[in-house]
């Protein structure tokens, strides 16, 4: 299996699994692998979950080495979700609705790393 091929499988496994997490954790999934824009403009954003008046676009990074994590988010890849999330929070979004994004970071044998409100659109 080619890298690309076996990098696209995990990512998306990871996705899953996320979604399991914020599930048992209270959250409804809202939408997932929300894409606008084209070209080098694309954005993405991978789970859009909603917990009572909390509407949260979630980043998940899978990495085959929990070290590998520490340097899977930076700067640029949270202004893309910050992108989609504001083009599509006010569809999803309803008033008092707080807007956040947020991170799950996940590797085989260790337990998923929800990091909260890392980005305000």
């Amino acid at each position: 299996m080619s890298g690309k091929r076996r990098a696209a499988r995990d990512g998306q496994r990871g996705e899953w699994l996320a979604a399991l997490y914020l599930m048992a954790k209270g959250w409804r999934i809202v939408a997932r692998q929300q894409r606008i824009g084209h070209g080098r403009g694309v954005g993405e954003v991978d789970i859009v979950a909603r917990r009572g008046r909390v509407l949260a676009f979630v980043e998940v990074k899978w990495r085959r080495k929990a070290q590998a994590l520490d340097e899977a988010i930076d700067e640029r890849r949270l202004r893309r979700v910050a992108r989609v999330a504001e083009a599509l929070a006010p569809r999803l979004a309803r008033p008092a609705d707080a807007v956040r994004i947020d991170v799950i970071l996940l590797a085989p044998w260790h337990w998923p790393r929800h990091i909260t409100h890392v980005w305000q659109p």
